[in-house]
């Protein structure tokens, strides 16, 4: 008694966190806008409307967020303006850096969303488990209580019936049964005033096997939605530097089904922290509200505060239980003693009585260890710490996660309508692109004929000093009557084609406008000393 009373005295309390203060005083209103107090009352119907109420936050928050991003594509179509090369950049960096920015935004939080998906998996798991040890606690006393009863009813009564037929020329042997008899029916009837505990242990087992079903597709509903936020960010790294528009439209997809998904879980979230905090505040009030149907006041309280102040109710039954057996056992000791050298067909039916109190001794010790209160108090101190702690604490990172994660999203949308209207710009300066122009590359790609590209161009001749000799063009015959121009005696000579021009004008000191970039790149990489060396080779 010494030793339960300490460990009593040694237990910790609950104090519930400051944030279940926090979320307890939330407004809670109902459908009209009336207040509801916020006592955890979940079969009241203002309650309820008040919890869905709070979770409309998240509608509210998406239908800003669809506000928001309709007006910036309104503006963003009205308000666009002809901006030439040099005003592209700007743009373009602001946009790379709020992808960036955003992309940062959303990897956090998906970071913030991992550590409270975790803890809020850690938190139910406590409460499930602590459900279900004391439900094994429960059953092993509605187990022992059966039991006993069994033996007392059945077992003992059958013999003490064939005693009462053997031992009747024996008036002292009958006195001796007729107590016996008494001390049975003591025992009957405090082991039938115990609580009958039945109906709270089925529905601590389907409270445990709900919640677990509910957290298992919480927990991968959440996950899904994590990963799904990371392959949106690397998406949209993609999709800009490949400037796709399919890729774009997918991620513009699947960033607006993020979105809903996001408000969603931010209502959802808030609703049942707010919810499980007005239970956290006071979960004594509710638990006895609820087992007052077949638990007494007393017997509720002994088992949520096991305090060495309050008396064990049980105390008393199972101390008569156990003097009335003791009684019994004294009782046949000497009936076996006395009567059996007179009565030996007696024997087999005290042997019997015998190991029936040995037994339903054996487990009335066993009763009065499970009903008291330290292990069904220690399920119950685990099931608040692991709801109001780690729960609770999970679902506010968890609802963070979703606010920060729908506003980047958000923003990410502004971001991709942006470089829509910028490919939207650039495709249309290529379509106004005349393709006869003579210096439009495409133009002249057209017109090029590879019949007459016969000799090397000037790009092949440059890698090295001893290929100069080649360069010179072919002599002309005695029946050309004119000399063709230079620069067609080049052309010919280096490309085939008059139009590329492929032969740097050293002499002009700069190359024509339409010369092609890769000898735009080597007239540009000519030293001094190669223009010394050529200029001569060109000359007329």
């Amino acid at each position: 008694m010494d030793i339960r009373a300490g460990m009593a005295t040694a237990r910790l309390d609950y104090v519930a966190p400051w944030w279940t203060y926090w979320l307890h005083n939330f407004p809670h209103f109902s459908f009209f806008f009336q207040s509801v107090d916020n006592t955890f009352k979940p079969e009241e119907a203002s309650y309820q409307q008040s919890l869905i109420v709070l979770a409309c936050v998240g509608a509210v928050g998406l239908g800003l967020s669809l506000l928001i991003l309709a007006v910036y594509l309104v503006c963003l179509c009205c308000c666009r303006k002809e901006i030439d090369e040099d005003t592209k950049r700007p743009d373009t960096c602001c946009i790379t850096w709020a992808a960036v920015i955003t992309g940062l935004i959303i990897c956090s939080a998906v970071g913030v969303g991992f550590y409270g998906n975790s803890e809020t998996n850690d938190g139910v798991y406590q409460l499930t488990y602590s459900l279900y040890n004391a439900n094994h606690t429960l059953g092993g006393i509605n187990n022992l209580v059966a039991g006993s009863m069994g033996n007392v009813e059945t077992g003992l009564k059958q013999h003490l019936e064939r005693l009462d037929e053997i031992f009747s020329t024996r008036t002292d042997y009958l006195q001796a049964l007729r107590f016996m008899q008494l001390m049975v029916n003591n025992v009957i009837r405090e082991l039938t005033a115990l609580p009958d505990i039945n109906k709270a242990n089925v529905d601590l087992a389907a409270i445990a096997d709900q919640t677990a079903f509910i957290e298992y597709y919480r927990w991968l509903t959440y996950l899904l939605l994590l990963i799904l936020d990371l392959v949106i960010c690397l998406a949209l790294c993609l999709g800009m530097a490949r400037q796709s528009r399919w890729l774009l439209i997918t991620i513009m997809v699947f960033v607006v089904l993020s979105l809903i998904l996001s408000w969603a879980s931010l209502g959802a979230g808030t609703a049942t922290a707010v919810g499980t905090s007005d239970f956290c505040v006071s979960p004594d009030k509710f638990i006895v509200n609820q087992t007052k149907d077949f638990l007494s006041a007393d017997v509720a309280h002994y088992y949520l505060f096991c305090s060495p102040n309050l008396p064990n109710p049980f105390q008393q039954s199972l101390t008569i239980c156990q003097r009335s057996l003791t009684t019994m056992q004294i009782q046949i000791q000497g009936l076996l003693q006395f009567s059996v050298p007179i009565f030996p067909t007696a024997e087999r039916d005290l042997l019997g009585i015998q190991r029936l109190l040995n037994s339903t001794e054996f487990s009335l010790h066993q009763l009065t260890a499970l009903l008291d209160c330290r292990g069904l108090h220690k399920d119950y101190l685990d099931a608040l710490m692991g709801v109001c702690y780690d729960g609770v604490e999970g679902l506010l990172y968890l609802s963070l996660f979703s606010l920060l994660a729908a506003c980047a999203l958000s923003a990410m949308l502004c971001a991709i309508f942006r470089v829509w209207t910028l490919m939207g710009s650039r495709d249309k300066e290529y379509d106004d692109i005349d393709e006869e122009d003579p210096f439009n590359p495409q133009a002249r790609r057209m017109s090029y004929n590879p019949r007459r590209s016969n000799i090397h161009s000037f790009c092949s001749y440059t890698s090295s000093v001893g290929s100069q000799a080649s360069l010179h063009p072919p002599p002309q015959s005695a029946s050309n009557a004119m000399q063709p121009p230079e620069y067609m005696n080049q052309s010919m000579l280096f490309g085939g084609s008059p139009r590329y021009e492929n032969v740097p004008l050293i002499g002009r000191g700069s190359p024509p406008p339409s010369y092609s970039p890769s000898m735009r790149t080597t007239y540009l990489s000519m030293t001094d000393a190669q223009i010394r060396h050529f200029g001569t080779d060109f000359q007329v």
